[in-house]
């Protein structure tokens, strides 16, 4: 959320803190020796608890079906612990849809399967007022990871949430969409440029296979990863006809790509604000209130907006959000886009990287 030291500790971060503390120790205690031995890793394990996934993969940690319904629901507190209302419904629903996904691929995916309790808890270190620890939930579309120190800092990022499929027809007339908010609100910002902000707003007529960040543990500049499955990188771009330019554009760079807020009229810097609470309020409202406060500290108007891809409902996108101490990315490329991830992430801070070094400088 930050690069500073003294910014988590108010009022509202420890009381998510303690709220975390107290659900972390009641799972823990619901488990047995063996099941504790799995769902807790060393918060010295640096390799281990910067290692997030959202594809469907075994991880380390306790998986949701390897529970009892009581032991379930503490793990499923901690959970909601570290999300707001909205944020734990969309959690919900997103695993939730597993099985949708299964039924449209026809069921032909093995272990590990579209299963909606393939989901992972994983305490790191022993949850302590004063020590060091973290936790992690994760699965396919969702990774939500905190460290905590002292009882009084939070990192909250990575935070992922994904969606496949994106929009599920219920009926003729409803469909449920997980993720609408992150989709429709950036939409409607970059239909409503004119010409010139359209044309400094795009840095690619073809969006990204994937978040160009995927899930690596730290944020690099000049990075453009591909997925393993993929291709590759210039398969992807000789396919979409773009040139270096077009990829170097792509490339995470910390100085922003896109159109800067401060460019654009009042309607669409607001837009901008709404797009952006979507992924602060998925956080609980303690630290949603804290992140914005150094939004504004920071300066709204150096804000960034980039898009790539189409804009109609169904041609493959990208966008990300860039400011002084975040970036969010978005891709809904996949399943003729039909499929997106999103995700908050930290370049200074992601897994307490800058906060832990302070502490350590502090301790030691």
């Amino acid at each position: 959320m930050t690069n500073t030291i003294d910014t988590l500790t108010g009022a509202g971060a420890q009381t998510v803190v303690r709220r975390m503390g107290e659900a972390a120790a009641a799972f823990l205690a619901s488990l047995s020796i063996d099941q504790k031995h799995r769902a807790v890793v060393p918060f010295a394990d640096k390799e281990e608890r910067t290692n997030w996934h959202y594809t469907p993969i075994l991880r380390k940690g306790l998986s949701l079906s390897e529970m009892a319904f009581p032991q379930r629901q503490k793990a499923l507190q901690l959970v909601n612990a570290g999300l707001s209302r909205t944020g734990f419904v969309t959690a919900s629903t997103v695993m939730g849809i597993e099985s949708a996904l299964d039924m449209l691929e026809d069921w032909e995916r093995t272990h590990p399967g579209r299963d909606p309790q393939l989901y992972f808890l994983t305490v790191f270190g022993s949850p302590d007022e004063k020590g060091l620890w973290g936790w992690r939930f994760e699965g396919h579309h969702i990774s939500l990871n905190f460290t905590i120190a002292d009882g009084k800092i939070i990192s909250p990022t990575p935070m992922f949430f994904g969606s496949n499929p994106a929009d599920a027809s219920l009926s003729p007339a409803a469909a449920l969409r997980p993720l609408a908010g992150v989709e429709d609100l950036a939409r409607e910002l970059v239909r409503s440029f004119d010409e010139e902000a359209l044309t400094t707003a795009t840095i690619s007529p073809a969006a990204p296979p994937d978040n160009v960040l995927y899930n690596l543990p730290e944020i690099v500049e000049g990075t453009f990863h591909v997925p393993a499955n993929h291709p590759g990188l210039n398969v992807w771009k000789d396919a979409h006809g773009l040139d270096d330019e077009h990829v170097q554009a792509l490339r995470y760079s910390e100085t922003p790509r896109g159109i800067c807020r401060s460019r654009m009229n009042g309607d669409q810097q607001e837009l901008l604000l709404a797009l952006i609470g979507e992924y602060i309020h998925r956080m609980p409202d303690e630290l949603a209130e804290i992140e914005w406060h150094h939004l504004g500290e920071s300066g709204l108007d150096g804000i960034h907006f980039a898009w790539a891809g189409g804009l109609e409902k169904r041609q493959g996108h990208y966008y990300r959000i860039q400011g002084s101490r975040f970036v969010c990315e978005y891709d809904n490329t996949q399943n003729d886009a039909n499929h997106i991830h999103s995700v908050w992430r930290d370049p200074a801070n992601d897994f307490g990287k800058d906060i832990l070094a302070h502490h350590y400088a502090h301790h030691h």
